[in-house]
């Protein structure tokens, strides 16, 4: 008799296993509370990177039997790198560094891309279906509260593809601030990792950044956003339930780079639902550490302003000329060696917060943190006009997926 599998939420974690396991033989069901795969990001631009790891995932996927070629992935090996000060450099390596793809619901995204994958081999979605937890046997939903948010705004551009990374306290709280341009679609996007009032401040005065120094001859579409939910589950494995990607807590807490981990851990599972090998044990080997890592760095950004960010970005260029590898950084970056593993006890402690969820697991998770006095500023002249400009584009039609209060 073949057996079922039902997995809950029908993202990338979860229909990375649904793909595995329905080419097994499996009966696979899997069941997603939105209309389609992707339809929480809505055009948002992401990142797969390539610095956890000597493999390209690329390849690693398809050892996996995924084929990348079902969805749009431009790859980057150079890019600006915006100091706090304004300076910009150009850290850059000779393989892809990492790959953008579009979220959402369009046929080239990389939810449908994965979709596609799944139902090919079998699986069968149920969208705006709800499914009780105890129910299922994989367990690959979204955050449920913040411990970070984004705002972004996508536009159209003449700008070539491009993107930047901007270390900038003010204008990214905590965080970062990026820009994105691919084939005439752009996004500015700021990510908040303190929680502040009006945050759509951030976001217009991040894009009046990018207007002054870049010619991007801007025509706005829509403004984005998502939250980000950071925790450490106790096990992975839960009254037989295997959680897989953000719903088991494998995010980056440094930079927000988690579709690999999503990816991976839907994969392990399916592997141990067959009986290749043990997830609990897996997850704790492959990502886990990754996972610390990023913790520790997150911990230690939290303790710095601009000038800590500016001591960041200086030591990455001395590190790429050191190394003639500008990905040599990030790659150390997420290395757990000696020194993080020293100060896990004291990030575990400082930075986060026992928790019991209504599954009944225990997470160490990290809460949104509190605004601090420097996070308060006047807005420049251009930043208003951003703001005033995008209320008249509401008024026509102009579409925000992602409210204030929602943060």
């Amino acid at each position: 008799m073949t057996r079922r599998i039902d997995i809950l939420g029908a993202g990338l974690s979860g229909l990375s296993a649904a793909t595995i396991l329905s080419r097994e033989g499996y009966d696979v069901h899997v069941y997603e509370i939105r209309a389609d795969s992707g339809a929480r990001f809505d055009g948002d631009f992401q990142g797969i990177e390539n610095w956890t790891s000597d493999t390209d995932f690329f390849d690693e996927m398809r050892e996996w039997g995924f084929d990348p070629e079902e969805f749009k992935a431009t790859p980057f090996n150079i890019i600006d790198l915006i100091h706090p000060d304004d300076v910009i450099t150009q850290p850059s390596t000779d393989k892809p560094a990492f790959r953008v793809v579009e979220r959402g619901t369009d046929s080239h995204c990389i939810d449908q891309g994965f979709k596609r994958m799944a139902q090919a081999a079998g699986a069968t979605i149920h969208y705006e279906t709800r499914k009780a937890l105890e129910e299922c046997d994989i367990i690959a939903a979204g955050p449920k509260e913040s411990s970070a948010i984004a705002f972004g705004e996508i536009f159209h551009t003449d700008h070539p593809n491009h993107v930047s990374f901007q270390l900038n306290d003010k204008l990214a709280p905590g965080a970062y601030s990026y820009l994105i341009i691919i084939d005439g679609i752009g996004l500015i996007c700021t990510c908040l990792w303190r929680q502040q009032k009006k945050s759509s401040r951030y976001l217009n005065e991040t894009i009046a950044w990018y207007e002054e120094h870049y010619e991007l001859n801007r025509r706005p579409i829509k403004r984005v956003g998502g939250k980000g939910d950071f925790s450490l589950p106790d096990r992975y494995i839960h009254e037989g339930r295997y959680y897989v990607g953000e719903a088991g807590g494998l995010q980056d807490f440094m930079w927000g780079f988690g579709m690999r981990y999503a990816i991976t851990s839907g994969v392990l599972a399916a592997h141990s639902i067959m009986e290749r090998c043990d997830y609990e044990k897996e997850i704790r080997g492959r990502l886990v550490p990754l996972v610390r890592a990023s913790a520790i760095n997150r911990f230690l950004m939290n303790r710095v302003s601009n000038r800590g960010f500016k001591m960041v970005a200086t030591h990455w260029v001395r590190d790429e000329k050191r190394h003639g590898d500008g990905l040599h950084f990030m790659k150390w970056v997420y290395q757990p060696g000696i020194f993080r593993r020293a100060l896990w006890p004291v990030v575990k402690f400082a930075m986060l917060r026992r928790k019991q969820l209504k599954d009944g697991r225990m997470v160490s998770r990290m809460p949104f943190r509190k605004s601090l006095s420097r996070d308060v500023w006047e807005p420049s002249a251009r930043a208003i006009e951003i703001g005033e400009e995008w209320k008249s584009i509401q008024r026509g039609g102009g579409q925000t997926s992602f409210a204030e209060n929602e943060a």
